[in-house]
Formats: structure tokens, sequence, C-alpha cells
């Protein structure tokens, strides 16, 4: 009973090293037969990867470039090399300067052109700020009828003073009520309403 075992134990064996070697044979051929798509496939990662790796150390060296320049700039404000400069090396950068310049300078022709910016806000703070500068009402209205301004409500706020300050209460009444009970501005509008010159 013994032998019999044995043998039986002999034959899985043989058959378990049969299979492993067929499988072995499978996959020699398989990797014979794309031999070549399997290498491109690797080659591909390996430029896919040294690629993104160029690219990420090339945009970090662009950014730590346009932050010197920014720092320079800031030494010498009126430098034009600087100023051409970070804005080939970073045009929104270059426009968030050219704003704080033009706020400080009171620069209203800046101002102007940074309205059509692409530098996240700029555009927009742009247009307020120009607005509120020209203390125009009509300006702090197109301001506030534009689809997601930040400051709508206080361009709303500013117009309504305009107005009390030059005896128009009811237009600054209306423009006081278009503000919402749940901005933050809302206190100051009722303020207004309310102690403002009636």
């Amino acid at each position: 009973m013994s032998l019999k075992q044995d043998i039986e134990m002999v034959k899985e064996e043989l058959n378990s090293e049969e299979k492993f070697f067929e499988k072995a044979v499978m996959t020699e051929n398989f990797v014979k037969k794309y031999k070549n798509y399997l290498i491109a496939a690797v080659v591909a990662v390996v430029v896919i990867v040294g690629a993104n790796i160029g690219y990420n150390i090339n945009k970090q060296n662009t950014l730590d470039a346009a932050n010197k320049t920014l720092t320079k700039l800031n030494q010498d404000p009126t430098n034009k090399e600087l100023i051409a400069k970070l804005e080939n090396l970073s045009p929104a950068l270059h426009d968030v300067w050219q704003y704080s310049q033009a706020l400080v300078n009171k620069d209203l022709t800046t101002l102007k052109s940074l309205e059509s910016s692409n530098a996240l806000l700029v555009s927009d703070l742009a247009s307020y700020a120009q607005a509120s500068d020209s203390k125009n009402v009509s300006a702090l209205d197109n301001y506030a009828l534009k689809q997601n301004s930040i400051y709508k409500d206080l361009a709303q706020v500013q117009a309504a003073v305009i107005l009390m300050n030059s005896s128009k209460i009811d237009e600054a009444h209306e423009k006081l009520s278009m503000i919402g009970v749940n901005s933050p501005l809302a206190q100051v509008a009722n303020a207004l309403m309310h102690y403002g010159v009636k």
C-alpha cells in the first residue's frame, strides 16, 4: 500500500512539474511574440515619467525665478527690464503686481487695462477699484450688476453714499434696499437708511 501511495505521489509531482513547465513555455512564447510591444510600453512609461519630472523641475525653476524677480521689483518698481521679465515668467503674477502698483499710485488707466486680466480675481478687483476711485454712481452700478462681482454690496453702499451726498435720498434708499439681509453689509445698509440723511 505504501508503494502505491508513493507512485501516486510521484505522478502528482510529475503532473505539477509538467504544468509548471507548460506555463513557463507559454510565458516564454508570449514574451517572444510581444517582445517589441513590451519594450515599447516600458520605454513609453520611462519617457512619460522622465518628461513629468522634467516639467515639474522646469515649473519650479520658473516659479523661483518669478519670485526672485518680484522681490527685486519691489525694491525697484520702475525697472522696465524687471517688469518685462516678470511678465514673461508669470503673466498672472505680473498682473497682480501691476494691480498693487495701480492701487498705490491711484492709476485709473492701469486699472482699466487690468479689467481684461486673466489672473484670478485681478479683473474683478481692478473693475471695483476703478469704479470706487472714480466716485461715479453709474460705474459702481455697472460693477454691481456684473455676475459674481466680489464687492457687489460694497459698490451699492458706496453708490448710496454718493447719492446721499448729492441729496438724492430716494435713489440712495433704493440702492440700499438691493442689499440682501444675509449680506455682511446688511447692518450698514440699514443704518444708512435709518440714520442717514432723510
